[in-house]
């Protein structure tokens, strides 16, 4: 992070209170009331200065052999190797991770909602074949603490350690009387590189083409809103509740906050050794509504349910809330969290070569002549 808006201790004393006194025109004078400070308002510089001091090791395994400088300036600086490409173009995305912040508020759990943030963003810009080169955060804090904000910052630099981008910069600023004290949110923006002919989409799918399905963590980071609605308000459960059906013990929580994939890597990875024609990052809108954007207008994808189970998380979901299925599969991943559009030929390799990198993936379906739509036929694997 490169800059922090924060809140001077109030009442401070001794010699490091001194060193951080506002300056004021009756400074000096006996018998004067002092004057506000930013510290009255609810603002710490202290803190977020702390902050950054225990995120700075985290954020140096983030960098790459193109950042220049280090933290604490106005901007992040990145040299781009021009020399790489001949016709580079500059890909970009911007994300939160919505109301899943909820959960890790409720659970006092910080360290894994800034995996979720860089994988919102850097599966988007790998999904038209930019490889993810730097991000930028923002974390909007009540109060600024400075381990909860370290924590926050820990798992971002982890996300962009997977993903191999630099964590290059950002802003972690207070907002008393805007957001509780212990209420925060976050952003972050990326920004990445492809080659022009390289660059993936419906422009390059065909009839006949294979769509792989790559398996997600579990809910990622859409549909929380449904989720709490379902869950825990009409439900009544309890996130410290122990679910049998989650495996290895796991509470209803834990499994809320599950990390989002990241699959930047493997895609990446999947570019060079197949012939990919295009990516689905399966976000908010759930299959269809995601898959059908890379889709041309004279063919239709087709999805078979039947190729895999949706984790029991699911069908909890579906059941307590008592969800149609249209509305399940326009709001959550059910199961897949990337999709990838290959060659016939190359279905194959494609997904050894994602099972080898640990990715559980399989054929989901094909692209047949039709209308720009996506088809969803067959039925669950249930039990």
């Amino acid at each position: 992070m490169t800059h922090v808006s924060e809140r001077n201790s109030a009442g401070s004393s001794g010699a490091e209170g001194a060193d951080h006194q506002p300056w004021s025109a009756g400074a000096g004078r006996s018998g004067r009331k002092r004057t506000v400070t930013y510290a009255d308002a609810g603002v710490s510089i202290h803190a977020g200065e702390r902050a950054v001091e225990l995120l700075k090791s985290k954020v140096k395994k983030t960098t790459r052999p193109e950042v220049m400088g280090d933290l604490g300036g106005f901007a992040g600086l990145f040299k781009l190797n021009t020399q790489k490409y001949k016709s580079p173009i500059l890909a970009s995305s911007t994300d939160g991770v919505g109301t899943k912040l909820v959960i890790a508020q409720q659970l006092d759990i910080h360290d894994t909602i800034g995996i979720d943030l860089v994988a919102m963003v850097v599966d988007d810009l790998v999904a038209c074949g930019a490889e993810p080169l730097f991000l930028l955060d923002y974390i909007a804090c009540g109060e600024v603490v400075p381990d909860k904000v370290a924590e926050i910052g820990a798992g971002i630099a982890d996300g962009c350690r997977y993903a191999g981008c630099a964590l290059l910069g950002g802003e972690t600023a207070e907002h008393p009387g805007v957001l509780r004290p212990d209420e925060y949110d976050v952003s972050a923006t990326g920004v990445g590189v492809v080659e022009e002919s390289e660059i993936l989409g419906a422009h390059r799918v065909e009839i006949g083409d294979a769509v792989i399905a790559m398996r997600s963590s579990g809910l990622h980071s859409n549909g929380y809103s449904l989720v709490r609605h379902v869950l825990l308000g009409a439900g009544r459960m309890r996130l410290d509740t122990v679910m049998e059906d989650f495996g290895r013990q796991r509470t209803l929580g834990e499994e809320l906050l599950t990390p989002t994939k990241i699959y930047a890597k493997d895609c990446l990875g999947l570019i060079e050794e197949t012939d990919v024609r295009a990516f689905s990052h399966v976000t908010g809108g759930g299959i269809p509504g995601n898959l059908v954007r890379i889709l041309p207008e004279h063919v239709d994808a087709v999805v078979d349910r039947s190729s895999w189970r949706p984790q029991p998380i699911f069908d909890l979901i579906q059941a307590k809330g008592r969800i149609e299925d249209v509305e399940m599969e326009a709001t959550f991943n059910m199961g897949v969290g990337m999709f990838a559009i290959v060659s016939s030929d190359d279905a194959d390799r494609a997904m050894a070569y994602l099972t080898g990198r640990g990715v559980e993936a399989w054929q989901v379906g094909e692209v047949i002549e039709g209308t720009g739509q996506v088809q969803m036929v067959g039925q669950y694997t249930r039990g």
